[in-house]
C-alpha cells in the first residue's frame, strides 16, 4: 500500500484534536473539565478544538446536569472511530515505509 501524508485527514492535524480522539478512544465519554486537565488546555482552545471535532461528526456532546451543575459529556462517534482509525492506520503504514 502506498500511503502519504496527504492520506492524512486534515482535522487530526492539531495536537490538541489529536489529543481528544486518543482520549476518547480510551474511554467511552469524558467530560469538558477531564479533557481539559488531560490536554493542559484553556477552556477556549478546548471548546474551539472540541467545535471542530462536533463540525466533521467525529464526536457527539451530551449536555446534563449534575447537583445542579451543568456538565458536558463527550464521546466518539461511529464515524469518528472510523475516521481516527484510518488515521492511526496511515501513520503506521507511514511509519513502516521509512524502515
Amino acid at each position: 500500500m502506498n500511503v502519504s501524508f496527504d492520506d492524512l485527514h486534515k482535522a487530526f492535524e492539531s495536537r490538541i484534536r489529536l489529543g481528544i480522539m486518543s482520549a476518547l478512544a480510551v474511554n467511552d465519554s469524558l467530560d469538558f473539565s477531564a479533557l481539559k486537565e488531560f490536554l493542559d488546555v484553556t477552556d477556549g482552545n478546548l471548546a474551539t478544538h472540541i467545535k471542530k471535532l462536533e463540525k466533521e461528526g467525529f464526536i457527539e456532546v451530551e449536555k446534563s446536569f449534575i447537583d445542579n451543575k451543568p456538565n458536558t459529556k463527550y464521546s466518539m462517534t461511529k464515524e469518528g472511530k472510523k475516521a481516527f482509525g484510518s488515521y492511526l492506520n496511515v501513520m503506521e503504514e507511514i511509519i513502516k515505509a521509512q524502515k
